[in-house]
């Protein structure tokens, strides 16, 4: 495993990190998601993202399940703020200071610590003042409950607002959490160069396109039993945007790329987002242990330009570029 700073800060994490979106709690049972954290932390991996939305706030208690009796100060634990959860009531979401107050005392009671290392803002949110966010991260700080703060899917004009509020006040926004793979490339244009101005790194999640990346999914044939595609428990929504014809007919001219490097094409899809010198860490979970010590495995490639400009022209004009994609909700959902 190798390590990467985390933004304009002098914190380091692996840059592979374990996340349990889609599948703590929800897709995987309780002991295989344990088996798979301590795979990850077998593989080298100290670094885990979760978030108080996934699975309505079970995901973090299997994960602050998994990790204890670990040395805390040898793991970085990140979790997150802004979806709705518990019964989902007006004050259940948001970035208001009411909401971000009980949100981190709920995740850090789950999580079984007494800080995360990173708490991020899940979305921007517009019936919120910007202001009143980010006071309550400072203040979430100053109580030592969390160390930095981070956001996501965060667009570059509201980073810069973010970027200013936080100088004033006293704390470090060090990272950005956005969509990020072969196929999904909207953070390049601007979200890039305003975060590398402004000291702020990326966590990237679904380097792997939701599995589409690793080359499972054929054109015009139906998903794979057992597959993410074929799981009616929010997999298949998930990754429904990327399973058309055009996509994975591009696809599968990667996979002599990957055949040539002696790797896989998932390690592939990896070890691209990571040659972005502004991310830090890729994202990457699991429904089983195996998968983890496989994606592991992408740590330290590093990939030629040759080989970069062949990835390039086998995706050609099927990857989404288009900035505008890097959206929050215009209200809080219910």
């Amino acid at each position: 495993m190798e390590f990467r700073y985390l933004g304009n800060s002098g914190l380091k994490i692996s840059e592979i990190i374990y996340g349990n979106w889609l599948t703590h709690a929800s897709q995987v049972e309780n002991d295989i998601a344990a088996r798979s954290v301590r795979a990850a932390l077998d593989a080298g991996i100290t670094t885990f993202d979760t978030a108080d939305a996934y699975a309505n706030t079970a995901a973090e208690k299997v994960l602050g399940d998994a990790l204890a009796g670990e040395r805390r100060a040898s793991i970085e634990i990140f979790t997150k703020v802004y979806w709705p959860t518990g019964p989902k009531g007006h004050n259940d979401v948001g970035l208001s200071r009411k909401h971000i107050f009980e949100s981190i005392d709920g995740s850090l009671e789950r999580l079984g610590t007494d800080y995360v290392d990173l708490y991020q803002a899940h979305r921007f949110d517009y019936e919120t003042p910007l202001e009143e966010t980010m006071q309550a991260f400072a203040d979430v700080v100053r109580a030592g409950k969390a160390l930095y703060i981070g956001v996501s899917e965060w667009n570059a004009e509201q980073l810069r607002a973010g970027h200013a509020l936080s100088k004033e006040l006293g704390f470090q926004l060090i990272s950005n959490q956005p969509q990020y793979s072969m196929l999904w490339r909207v953070i390049e244009k601007e979200v890039v160069p305003a975060s590398a101005e402004l000291g702020i790194s990326q966590i990237v999640w679904s380097p792997v396109a939701q599995g589409v990346l690793t080359g499972k999914y054929a054109p015009g044939e139906q998903p794979p039993a057992g597959s993410r595609a074929a799981d009616e428990k929010g997999g298949a929504n998930a990754i429904k945007s990327f399973l058309r014809d055009d996509v994975l007919t591009a696809v599968q001219g990667l996979r002599p790329i990957a055949d040539e490097l002696g790797i896989t094409m998932a390690q592939l899809a990896v070890a691209w987002v990571l040659q972005n010198p502004n991310v830090a860490g890729a994202i990457v979970g699991a429904s089983r242990p195996e998968q983890v010590a496989s994606n592991a495995a992408a740590a330290g490639i590093r990939l030629s330009g040759d080989v970069l400009a062949r990835i390039d022209e086998a995706v050609g004009d099927v990857a989404e570029t288009d900035p505008a994609q890097t959206i929050s909700p215009a209200k809080r959902p219910a």
